[in-house]
C-alpha cells in the first residue's frame, strides 16, 4: 500500500512539473486592448486576439526591464507583447516581459 501511495505521489508530481514547464517560456500575444485595470505596480490589460482568444496581460515596470521599456497602453490599441503565459481554469494570462509594438 505504501508503494502505491509513493508511486501515485511521484506520478502527480511529474505531471505537475511537466505541465508547468510547457506553459513557461517566452510567448507572443497580439491583439486589441479592450480593458485597462490599474494595479499596485502597473496594470492589467485585457487583450483579444484575432482568433477571439482573451488574455489578461500583467504589465509592470519591473517585468519589462525598467521605465525605458514601459508603456501605458490605451483601450483600442493594437498591441503585441511577449512574456510568460499561464492558464487558470477559465482564463489565460501573460506576464509581459517585452512590449513589442503598439499601434
Amino acid at each position: 500500500m505504501k508503494n502505491l501511495i509513493k508511486i501515485s505521489f511521484l506520478f502527480m508530481l511529474m505531471t505537475f512539473a511537466i505541465s508547468c514547464a510547457t506553459m513557461k517560456g517566452n510567448n507572443t500575444v497580439s491583439g486589441k486592448v479592450d480593458l485597462i485595470e490599474a494595479g499596485k505596480d502597473g496594470y492589467t490589460a485585457k487583450i483579444t486576439t484575432d482568433a477571439k482568444e482573451v488574455y489578461f496581460a500583467t504589465i509592470s515596470i519591473v517585468n519589462v526591464g525598467g521605465p525605458q521599456n514601459y508603456k501605458q497602453l490605451k483601450i483600442g490599441d493594437e498591441v503585441s507583447v511577449k512574456g510568460e503565459i499561464w492558464k487558470t481554469q477559465d482564463e489565460k494570462h501573460i506576464k509581459v516581459t517585452e512590449i513589442i509594438s503598439v499601434k
